[in-house]
């Protein structure tokens, strides 16, 4: 894990080359090392190499040079106002919770750190947020992490005394973001990945000197968003003719979306679209809707495998006090996407498993439906 000055300092510099890994999972940090083979040589241009977590399981590790980690940094300044200093709440080792070190060393600030190895626990922001310096006061959360601090009034307090809070890594509920505005808090949703340098995109807008276009779009305008600029890595670690970057310059993301205005708009994820009795569901488009009711803390919209269907909607729901009915949910997906996209089974569970700094596991989710078939059976404990 990086969490040495030094060497992070080196790195801003380009007078080292490093493969971030987890210092608490020695499993997955011996996978990444070994996958992206750490200690052979690299890229004369490269200073980070950090890999994705994407949905395919295999990873990958976007290159970057020291000039794309400066240009994130500074487009990121100008975009919230100017330098600061930053707390982190997120693990180093991906690239969200990298870039909050990173910026506010190429800010001039020493970063406030939170060790989140056994997990976020919103009562120790107040005194986080206390400790740091700089004229401009900066965090980036995950939306799990922002609806916990909502629900401890001090937290909520000290984030509310920040210049801005960066939300990403998932799709922020409309709900929360709502909540969070109300609290008085500073939110900006952001939008990007490891081979971007993470957020490049905030609430719908590129940041400066990035660009954005829609490749392959339908006649509503959609398509797969791909991504360009200033803050893009130059390719993946021994995937030299990868097609994502076949367009120098760009990256082709697994992304769908549109542009209204110059504002971006995601709408789902290629690879993770439903089909249904011959019809497409995005499943991001359904959960933005079941979010909307009463009762729903957050939702995951999936397909499992149907003689009749091909695929049958499911939507596994986690409760915020009173669960919603298996009917309310269906009623309302039919009410507004139409019922093919209407699940044909409501899981209610604790939890939704995750990957990274805050994605929902959908792989993982699949395997424990297709393992556990009855619909009245707890899935996830």
């Amino acid at each position: 894990m990086l969490d040495a000055r030094r060497e992070l300092s080196s790195l801003l510099d380009g007078d080292a080359a490093y493969l971030p890994v987890p210092a608490d999972d020695p499993r997955a940090a011996e996978l990444l090392t070994s996958a992206l083979a750490a200690g052979e040589p690299v890229d004369d241009r490269c200073a980070l190499v950090v890999s994705t977590s994407g949905t395919t399981g295999t990873p990958k590790g976007a290159m970057h040079s020291p000039e794309s980690l400066h240009a994130s940094a500074e487009a990121t300044a100008a975009a919230l106002g100017g330098p600061g200093a930053w707390l982190l709440t997120l693990p180093p080792h991906h690239v969200a919770g990298l870039q909050v070190l990173l910026r506010s060393l190429a800010a001039g600030h020493e970063p406030v750190v939170v060790d989140v190895s056994a997990g976020f626990d919103p009562a120790v922001l107040p005194d986080a947020v206390d400790a740091l310096t700089g004229p401009r006061r900066y965090t980036s959360l995950v939306p799990l992490q922002l609806r916990k601090a909502l629900s401890h009034p001090a937290a909520t307090r000290a984030l509310a005394s920040l210049d801005a809070i960066l939300v990403g890594g998932a799709a922020t509920p409309a709900a929360l973001s709502a909540a969070a505005e109300a609290a008085g808090l500073r939110i900006v949703r952001t939008y990007g990945m490891s081979e971007t340098a993470g957020g490049c995109v905030y609430d719908g807008v590129p940041l400066p000197g990035v660009r954005m276009r829609i490749a392959d779009a339908g006649a509503d305008g959609a398509g797969r968003v791909v991504l360009g600029g200033a803050t893009t890595a130059f390719g993946y670690r021994n995937l030299p003719d990868h097609p994502a970057f076949a367009e120098p310059g760009w990256f082709r993301t697994d992304d769908l979306g549109a542009i209204d205005d110059g504002v971006l708009r995601i709408t789902g994820r290629a690879d993770e679209a439903i089909t249904t009795g011959g019809l497409t569901v995005v499943p991001q488009v359904v959960e933005a809707v079941i979010e909307t009711l009463d009762g729903v803390a957050a939702c995951a919209v999936l397909g499992l495998p149907d003689e009749r269907l091909g695929e049958a909607v499911v939507a596994v729901v986690v409760p915020e006090r009173t669960a919603p009915s298996a009917e309310q949910v269906r009623r309302i997906v039919v009410e507004r996407l139409g019922r093919h996209a209407a699940p044909r089974r409501v899981v209610i569970v604790d939890r939704l498993p995750l990957r990274g700094p805050g994605k929902v596991d959908r792989r993982g989710l699949r395997r424990e439906l297709l393992r556990d078939s009855a619909p009245d059976r707890p899935l996830l404990p």
